[in-house]
């Protein structure tokens, strides 16, 4: 008999098998000091593009505020228990009907965390009946969500929507056989690309398949549409997306998340969603925090104005120096470049030690084998001086990646 740890200690996956070089450095990395533009990393201030604090409310004296009076007033333990059994307050209710408010539709629950709420979500709307759609580039609590799946899913080619039709096209034959429905899922704003899912087109397809449309919007929400209500209300068809979901992670810069849709169907997952029904309520200073953030959100659009400033000079300035963004219209600023991974360790070295800035690294098998994806996100609480000589960095980073400079055999180590 084989001891199941012997395969774990000889493979430790794509990403992995380099731990003993990268770990700490180009994974795991410790960000230290006030969240913000400017942080510190092993020891030396640098400019910070890789967290996801859209809207700058992470450090803002408001939010502070009313995080550590909450903290104050309820601990971090109130209420204890699952919301079903004693772990529900009004104040949770009140997001929720403030949620629902805020997207336009009849009902929101309340989810402990974005990752497991999604992939739980998915899981208790099908059954084995049924059959899923999806996008082959939705985030991996999607994917994981599908893998929970019992019944048949099919994949289409991302925001191809002639292989989209042909995949509804199999689904509805399928259902044909089982009695079941149909369940297309996609995203708001795809979160490595940047470029945002084809609602529109895809809601066009409604009235011939008879679909329901699951969107996670994790990059959408509060960024997007009229005072941040998201990808679908950006594209005019929020009363076609089904089930919305949303994350307290990107613009709100917490924890938790949520999923709104029609009264009945919300109260189903509130009594099926196993990754609710079995675990603690969000904390208190979670859900007060959350009711706060959402009112800056609402009655602030000045956060949102300056992050599109920034977005867009980030953005228009990356293309002028001739560096490739694809084919993002959102926030979300890919840099990709061609190069092995070993070299996009020296890439990022250069970066991180010559230039001062941190900003994500996303390799193969995220990315296609022999790119580089540098992902930046930008924020309210960057600069225009930032966005400036980010660019002037990328652009000589661009040129010393072309003449060889960091060629490598093996990855860079620290």
């Amino acid at each position: 008999m084989n001891d199941i740890f012997d395969k774990l200690r000889k493979d430790l996956g794509h990403i992995g098998r380099h731990a003993k070089n990268s770990h700490g450095y180009f994974s795991f990395p410790k960000l230290e000091g006030p969240l913000g533009s400017h942080m510190t990393f092993r020891g030396k201030e640098v400019l910070v593009w890789s967290l996801n604090n859209y809207l700058g409310l992470a450090n803002h004296r408001d939010v502070r505020h009313v995080d550590a009076q909450a903290a104050a007033d309820w601990g971090m333990a109130y209420p204890m228990g699952a919301r079903m059994m004693s772990g529900q307050t009004k104040y949770h209710e009140q997001l929720e009907d403030a949620l629902s408010e805020f997207m336009g539709k009849e009902d929101t629950f309340l989810l402990n965390y974005g990752y497991q709420g999604c992939m739980s979500a998915i899981e208790a709307l099908l059954s084995r009946h049924d059959v899923l759609v999806y996008d082959s580039e939705c985030h991996a609590c999607m994917i994981d969500g599908a893998r929970l799946h019992t019944g048949k899913r099919f994949v289409f080619k991302h925001n191809d929507m002639e292989s989209f039709e042909k995949q509804l096209e199999h689904a509805r034959k399928l259902t044909l056989q089982t009695g079941g429905g149909i369940m297309v899922m996609t995203e708001g704003v795809f979160g490595m690309a940047g470029d945002q899912g084809k609602l529109k087109e895809i809601v066009a397809f409604k009235e011939k398949y008879n679909f329901r449309l699951f969107v996670d919007d994790a990059h959408g929400f509060g960024m997007m549409g009229r005072d941040g209500r998201g990808t679908a209300d950006a594209q005019g068809v929020m009363d076609q997306v089904d089930v919305y979901f949303g994350t307290f992670a990107k613009a709100m810069a917490s924890i938790g998340a949520f999923v709104s849709g029609p009264e009945d169907v919300m109260m189903y997952l509130r009594y099926n969603m196993r990754s609710q029904t079995f675990a603690k309520s969000l904390p208190m200073p979670i859900v007060i925090g959350a009711l706060k953030r959402l009112e800056m959100i609402r009655t602030m659009p000045e956060l949102s104005e300056k992050l599109w400033t920034i977005t867009r000079a980030l953005q228009s300035g990356l293309k002028e120096a001739g560096l490739d963004i694809g084919v993002t219209n959102s926030c979300v600023t890919p840099v990709m470049m061609h190069g092995s991974i070993p070299e996009a360790t020296n890439v990022v070295l250069d970066l991180r030690e010559n230039h001062g800035i941190f900003c994500s690294i996303v390799v193969y098998p995220v990315v296609p084998k022999d790119t580089i994806l540098l992902r930046l996100i930008p924020t309210a609480v960057h600069s225009l001086e930032d966005v400036n000589y980010t660019v002037k960095c990328f652009a000589q980073v661009k040129e010393r990646l072309a003449a060889g400079h960091y060629k490598a055999e093996t990855v860079a180590s620290m």
